[in-house]
């Protein structure tokens, strides 16, 4: 088994972080995706979409999609459960996986691909505008969050689980795409304390 990972790329960090919170070790093959590489024969040939993170199991199947991959390793090694626990549990998780994901890592993703001058030979046609216009959208998620925040310690209840995981490499990733993080959301920013100092976040 290995894992084709993407560095500071946010969905590659994910299954990163997710790995770490299981105690899990799987032989990470590096990918310098600033040189292209995911565009290289290595990643192509196992992901025709180009995109991190690939695993890929003993018997040669392949899994893309961080959320996916988790998913996998959740089904293998169940504790500590990041998926929730019991029918109601794990739908509340993927409520919030999904919010974190659409509402929020999405609209920063979106900042960033077409906003950063890096970006202009990946993200074809580079839409200033649509990156402008998503930066207010993830802010307002925010101030959404910060309601929720302020009567359970987690995103998606009273556990941590891969719905924080996606929102703290949301918030990570808000500065490359240019996006403050109000100073008033002050349960967002007690959050986001207590999720990056666990030492899954060093992943």
């Amino acid at each position: 088994m290995k894992l084709f990972d993407g560095g500071k790329a946010p969905n590659p960090r994910r299954v990163r972080v997710f790995l770490a919170e299981k105690g899990i070790d799987v032989p990470l093959v590096p990918v310098d995706m600033a040189a292209m590489e995911h565009r290289g024969d290595s990643v192509s040939s196992r992901n025709p979409l180009q995109r991190l993170p690939v695993l890929e199991l003993d018997d040669g199947t392949i899994l893309t999609e961080s959320v996916a991959i988790c998913r996998y390793f959740e089904e293998l090694h169940p504790e500590p459960a990041l998926f929730g626990t019991g029918a109601l549990g794990k739908a509340q998780v993927e409520m919030w996986q999904r919010r974190m994901e659409i509402n929020f890592m999405f609209c920063v993703a979106a900042a960033f691909r077409h906003v950063h001058p890096a970006m202009e030979g990946w993200e074809v046609p580079q839409i200033p505008q649509w990156g402008e216009a998503n930066k207010p959208k993830a802010l307002e998620f925010l101030h959404f969050l910060d309601g929720e925040l302020s009567n359970r310690e987690f995103v998606a209840g009273d556990s941590y689980t891969i719905a924080d995981i996606t929102g703290m490499i949301a918030v990570d990733f808000m500065k490359p795409a240019r996006i403050v993080l109000p100073e008033d959301l002050t349960h967002v920013w007690r959050w986001y304390k207590a999720v990056t100092a666990r030492p899954s976040a060093k992943a």
